[in-house]
């Protein structure tokens, strides 16, 4: 006994990539392009800018940290060469 539905066909994996292209290439091209640039100015939109104060901070923030870490690295620097002068001599 064999039951037929077509629910089945509605979830059988196929997706909109292995439906048939219909068009003109260079028509599809162009509006591709088109799409692609409708997107980014959409994406655009949504940034939300960081006033002067915060780019202050932000900017302060960053170069506080670098500075630290530089410090860090080179006080690291320094103690190996101390040491390596004091195991292999001047």
């Amino acid at each position: 006994m064999t039951e037929t539905s077509t629910a089945g066909a509605a979830g059988s994996g196929q997706t909109r990539r292995d439906a048939p292209r219909r068009g003109n290439p260079v028509g599809r091209f162009f509006s591709a392009i088109a799409l692609f640039i409708r997107q980014i100015l959409d994406e655009l939109r949504k940034v939300v800018r960081p006033t002067r104060h915060e780019l202050v901070t932000y900017t302060m923030v960053v170069i506080f940290f670098v500075s630290t870490v530089m410090m860090y690295v080179w006080g690291l620097d320094q103690l190996m060469v101390k040491l390596i002068a004091l195991l292999f001599g001047k």
